[in-house]
């Protein structure tokens, strides 16, 4: 009678642990989820963007005071118009 009861306990919890994993994927699958999960990657690429145009105009405020120094100091800006350039054609496989 104790082996009897302790099988029906075991199949009671993989019941659960089975209906609980197949209701979370059926709400993955449910448009609210495919939202949700949609929903959360805009949000990482939203994040990224915001990142990476942090990064652009950190760039530019630097290059522009490298630039605006040189202009007060009455040099040729011209070989740090063009160091970028230099940059661009040492990178091989860069098709622009």
């Amino acid at each position: 009678m104790l082996k009897r009861m302790i099988w029906v306990g075991i199949g009671i919890a993989v019941g659960v642990i089975a209906v609980r994993k197949l209701t979370k994927a059926a709400e993955s699958v449910t448009p609210g989820g495919v939202a949700e999960r949609v929903g959360g990657a805009g949000a990482e690429m939203k994040e990224s963007f915001k990142a990476f145009w942090a990064d652009v105009s950190e760039a530019k405020q630097a290059k522009e005071a490298e630039l605006f120094d040189a202009i007060e100091r009455g040099e040729d800006i011209q070989p740090l118009l063009n160091e970028d350039e230099d940059d661009d054609a040492a990178q091989p496989g860069r098709l622009f």
